[in-house]
């Protein structure tokens, strides 16, 4: 493999790694697609390091180790799927190395989100049913999910404007929070717990401490431990936010 070739594939194996870091995937996942592409390419020996802020791999025959920067992180399992499909059809010698390549700049730059409002929806859906299910009341049903449908609305909005880590969360469950208050006072529903424990599901960092927790067992410590602590500054955030309006208003 001529040194042109070598370098391609350190950028292609690190673009993928980082993509599937920024969407949410589990560390041995990413080394092992990471180690997938290169051995399909010829290269039997990569060394790979990961962790959630950064990449580091090196080829033996190749004489300089390249590093990617990891500068955001958040749930798309959409694009998890996509680069591990990608993998597999290089893999089968359906697509070349440049054209993988390719594929994964287009995939990093073409965001597959669902829309805004779609999320809306789920965020709804999610907020009521979960509420039933933990024993609350039919007539909490409808303001369940309004007030969750608002505290994710307010969680998107704020996340996609600013960069502050856990802002978005705090203000999410101070809105959800507040309007269960409010929906309470005027007579709109019966149990402001129950309301607020279910508006309050689409914000928990549910993937992030799965993901934790699988990371630690397939050896990754030092990455399940930043991602569970991250896990955690979220959870605070929530909780932090829903007891401030039941200090103030409550």
């Amino acid at each position: 493999m001529n040194e042109k070739r070598q370098a391609q594939l350190l950028t292609t194996c690190l673009m993928a790694g980082r993509i599937m870091i920024e969407s949410g995937s589990e560390m041995y996942r990413v080394e092992d697609t990471m180690r997938r592409i290169a051995q399909n390419a010829g290269v039997m020996d990569s060394h790979i390091f990961t962790t959630p802020t950064g990449l580091f791999m090196s080829l033996p025959t190749y004489d300089a180790v390249q590093i990617q920067q990891v500068t955001s992180r958040a749930i798309n399992l959409e694009k998890v799927d996509r680069v591990n499909a990608l993998s597999r059809q290089f893999a089968d010698h359906q697509i070349t190395l440049t054209v993988l390549s390719q594929r994964l700049a287009v995939l990093d730059h073409d965001v597959p989100y669902f829309p805004l409002w779609l999320q809306v929806i789920a965020a709804a859906v999610v907020s009521c049913t979960i509420m039933i299910m933990f024993g609350g009341h039919w007539i909490d049903f409808l303001p369940s999910a309004v007030v969750g449908a608002a505290g994710y609305t307010v969680f998107y909005l704020v996340r996609e404007q600013l960069s502050v880590s856990f802002l978005s969360e705090f203000l999410a469950a101070f809105t959800i929070g507040l309007l269960a208050w409010i929906f309470i006072s005027l007579h709109f529903g019966r149990s402001l717990d129950m309301i607020i424990i279910g508006a309050v599901m689409p914000l928990v960092p549910g993937v992030a401490i799965t993901n934790a927790v699988r990371d630690m067992l397939a050896g990754h410590l030092l990455t399940g431990i930043v991602r569970g602590i991250e896990a955690l500054f979220s959870v605070s955030a929530i909780g932090i936010g829903i007891a401030l309006v039941f200090r103030f208003f409550a």
